[in-house]
């Protein structure tokens, strides 16, 4: 007897989720980065990130570094060094995060709400956040000019 269960589907539509940057494949971007609008990232991008929209890390895609999101996190390929440990690597996501069967974290992982697809890999610390939760290293993704 086999038993079939429903299949969540999970749509990307970049032009209505305002996903306004891309990083193809082959690219590679490195340093304290800021997005407005969302992003999209096929090939690595590290560093400091903050994203003011949604992050599509599409298979294939890494992300490495200390990121925060404004928007949603959907995730098809890697947060985090394969093999690395979970200190290299933190996302604190203000929206929903989506962890695709692809997904693949060794990072930790911060959000406000998650979904978890079958097949999905979490191999670092994940939590979720309640309103008024600060990660006091995420706070910092980007220096303030002032002190400088």
């Amino acid at each position: 007897m086999e038993l079939k269960t429903p299949q969540d589907t999970l749509t990307i539509d970049p032009v209505a989720m305002n996903v306004v940057n891309r990083v193809a494949v082959g690219g590679k971007l490195h340093g304290e980065l800021e997005f407005n609008g969302g992003l999209l990232v096929q090939g690595e991008v590290s560093g400091h990130i903050r994203v003011n929209g949604p992050l599509i890390i599409w298979t294939g895609g890494v992300v490495r570094g200390r990121i925060r999101v404004l928007g949603d996190l959907y995730l098809f390929g890697h947060l985090g060094a394969a093999g690395g440990s979970a200190v290299e690597t933190s996302l604190e996501c203000q929206g929903m995060a989506y962890v695709a069967r692809s997904g693949v974290s060794t990072g930790s992982l911060s959000a406000r709400r998650m979904q978890l697809y079958e097949g999905a890999s979490l191999l670092g610390p994940f939590k979720t956040l309640r309103l008024g939760d600060n990660l006091p290293v995420l706070n910092d993704v980007l220096p303030d000019p002032s002190t400088n």
